[in-house]
């Protein structure tokens, strides 16, 4: 049994879009599960010929590790599909992802194109979505076929990946402790080498990303991205996220470098400056 699981946070448009591709599966998954992190569940979504299940997961800050493992423990099935509520699966996403659980034991991602504003439209046109995608500069390229081992888990994101309940309990899920955006996904990543769960990356599991605002830095996730780095040094012994903690130092909002023992806050960001920080609409990520 295959359960397809996202988490969303008033972003309705994007999960009935989400939802529109799941019904479109070569292999249809057998539940979509939503975590909804806000005050009720989404009311009248679409019929789309598999059983969706909404539970609430509450928290002013955003629950990301509980709504995760949440989804996860009221899924029926067996196998595991998360998808970021941005995310919008090809036609042959649910069977990729299938045939690599079948294949190994192990965590396996799927590439994802991000999408410029205004790019989907109902019916979903996949063919336009694959000419106006393009993949993040960082990524690698996938394999043709089959899966291909990523030795560096840090690699991992949670955008778009597949892994059995069973290895997903053995790891212990996601750390609650992260509370609040970022460093969650980086503290499993972390895990994964102890654990001995290798990390996949699978051919023909495309997802495309679904525009919304960026921010460049994430002035408007500060406070949680400065409590999560720490956390994450506290078990780790190294800083995540570094690269905006870089950038935070250099606008003068904190004290900090790669090899400093802790977080010294100098200023909070004022309004304007996190305002300033939004980009474009022609810009997909950061």
């Amino acid at each position: 049994m295959i359960s397809t699981l996202t988490l969303t946070r008033n972003r309705r448009a994007h999960l009935v879009n989400l939802m529109e591709s799941l019904a479109l599966q070569t292999v249809k998954p057998d539940e979509l599960v939503v975590a909804c992190m806000q005050a009720t569940v989404e009311p009248d979504l679409p019929e789309i010929g598999i059983p969706v299940r909404q539970i609430r997961v509450p928290g002013e800050a955003l629950p990301l590790a509980e709504a995760r493992n949440r989804a996860a423990g009221e899924a029926r099935g067996s196998d595991l599909v998360f998808l970021d509520v941005d995310c919008i699966a090809s036609p042959g996403l649910v069977e990729r992802y299938t045939e690599a659980l079948k294949a190994a034991r192990g965590l396996f991602l799927g590439e994802v194109l991000y999408l410029p504003e205004g790019a989907v439209r109902l019916p979903l046109d996949f063919g336009a979505l694959d000419a106006a995608g393009i993949a993040h500069p960082s990524k690698p390229a996938m394999p043709e076929t089959g899966i291909r081992e990523e030795p560096e888990t840090g690699e991992f994101w949670g955008l778009s990946f597949a892994i059995r309940k069973s290895v997903w309990a053995e790891l212990g899920g996601m750390d609650e402790a992260f509370t609040g955006y970022g460093g969650e996904e980086t503290d499993l990543a972390a895990r994964l080498d102890g654990a001995g769960v290798p990390l996949y990356w699978t051919a023909g599991a495309r997802a495309y990303h679904q525009h919304h605002a960026v921010h460049v830095p994430p002035l408007h996730h500060f406070g949680a991205i400065l409590s999560n780095a720490t956390r994450f040094h506290e078990k780790h012994g190294r800083w995540c996220m570094d690269y905006w903690l870089g950038q935070f130092a250099g606008a003068g909002l904190i004290e900090w470098t790669p090899g400093a023992d802790r977080i010294r806050l100098k200023r909070e960001p004022r309004p304007e400056e996190i305002a300033a920080t939004r980009q474009p609409g022609t810009v997909r990520f950061s």
